[in-house]
């Protein structure tokens, strides 16, 4: 890819990339001095399974991948045992090291779901602090101040509050960022609540004269509810380790605007092909892809078969008529085809029915008269209250 249609790519879904114009004075660096930018992304191994929320920043990684850079992806075994209070009213308890070890293994067969194993550099950060005398960490900690961990807003509504902070809960930012230096790192990712330990990896950077790196913050992901960001905690998950039945069908419990979040943020899918599509169809293509990528193809098409067999069990008759239709540039207008397959006596009918709410296709009720169906798909029309067929779109 040319240095434009990286920057598209990669920018794609971010929420601030700093300094501004920073990732394409990188990425035209790399171009000049022919090397791979080093993109890291840190994931303290607090529990022993991903979901779908951890996936966000594995599909950036992906995509610096696509672009030819070389991924780092950081297992913070080290941080793990100090524990991360971002976002937290509250110390947040370490887990032992017997614990950090075993989530970290099972974090190492999770991500290559996502990430190609030949181009990741699997690091640990106990490789370095495991090394560190206590006065090379009480020098690190004189890289920052007490005023500046207060700036975190956490940490400062918690002072403000009168309730409690650990020393060690300060080390954490600096910890963070000291990755950065050790790992050479050109560019880190990291969730919008991330972003001042990200700085803070620039800050120390700078402080141990080398070229600071750029940050770039992603949002965090919703949930099945639309609302609370995906939480085991809160019941809103789709785990990388879920069946591939259960994964399907939790994305088709989203909501459309929900499918759109999970395009954009999941996938490189072009939103405009997403806004083209029958939202049925395009919420179907979207569990089809995120089954195949953690259970392969054939999973993600039989639990598309799956579901709509189970579907139509409980929607639509038995002896349903077919047909197969020619699309007009890539698609064929819905009203169009609704006359064309014989549904309605014109495209007049078809409208009317459409703003009446008679019309759905595979159970969804249509209430845009210019939605089209686009080439290769399979869809059940209904019309009306008995009129039904399975109509193919082809080119």
């Amino acid at each position: 890819m040319d240095i434009q249609q990286q920057l598209t790519l990669l920018s794609r879904g971010t929420l601030e990339i700093l300094p501004k114009g920073g990732l394409e004075a990188k990425l035209r660096l790399a171009a000049k001095e022919n090397r791979p930018l080093r993109v890291k992304a840190g994931f303290d191994p607090t529990a022993p399974d991903l979901h779908l929320g951890h996936t966000v920043l594995l599909e950036k990684l992906r995509q610096f991948q696509q672009c030819g850079h070389q991924v780092v992806f950081l297992i913070g075994d080290f941080t793990g045992m100090i524990g991360d209070p971002t976002g937290k009213n509250e110390t947040r308890p370490p887990l032992t090291q017997d614990d950090v070890l075993a989530n970290a293994e099972t974090y190492k067969q999770q991500v290559f779901k996502v990430l190609d194993a030949e181009k990741t550099e699997v690091r640990f950060n106990s490789e370095w602090f495991g090394k560190m005398s206590a006065a090379d960490m009480i020098q690190l900690a004189g890289k920052s101040t007490v005023a500046r961990m207060l700036e975190r807003d956490d940490f400062e509504k918690r002072y403000k509050g009168g309730q409690s902070i650990a020393i060690h809960e300060f080390l954490y930012p600096l910890v963070q960022g000291y990755d950065s230096v050790a790992l050479d790192a050109d560019i880190e990712l990291g969730g919008n609540d991330q972003k001042f330990n990200l700085l803070m990896g620039r800050q120390l950077q700078e402080s141990y004269k080398k070229t600071p790196q750029v940050i770039m913050t992603m949002p965090l992901l919703e949930g099945l509810d639309g609302v609370q960001k995906m939480s085991k905690s809160l019941h809103n998950y789709i785990a990388i380790e879920d069946d591939a039945s259960d994964q399907f069908g939790k994305l088709m419990s989203a909501s459309d605007d929900l499918m759109m979040r999970y395009y954009e943020l999941l996938t490189d899918v072009s939103l405009d092909t997403v806004q083209a599509m029958h939202p049925m169809e395009a919420k179907k293509q979207l569990a089809a892809r995120i089954v195949a990528r953690f259970h392969g193809e054939e999973a993600g098409q039989q639990a598309r078969e799956g579901f709509e067999k189970q579907f139509a069990k409980k929607q639509v008759p038995d002896d349903i008529p077919e047909a197969s239709l020619a699309a007009e540039d890539g698609s064929l207008w819905l009203v169009k085809a609704l006359s064309q397959a014989g549904l309605t006596a014109s495209n007049g009918e078809g409208m009317r029915l459409i703003k009446q709410g008679a019309v759905s296709v595979d159970g969804e009720k249509v209430t845009d008269k210019d939605v089209s169906l686009p080439v290769g798909g399979a869809y059940l029309i209904k019309c009306g209250k008995r009129r039904f067929l399975h109509l193919t779109i082809t080119a």
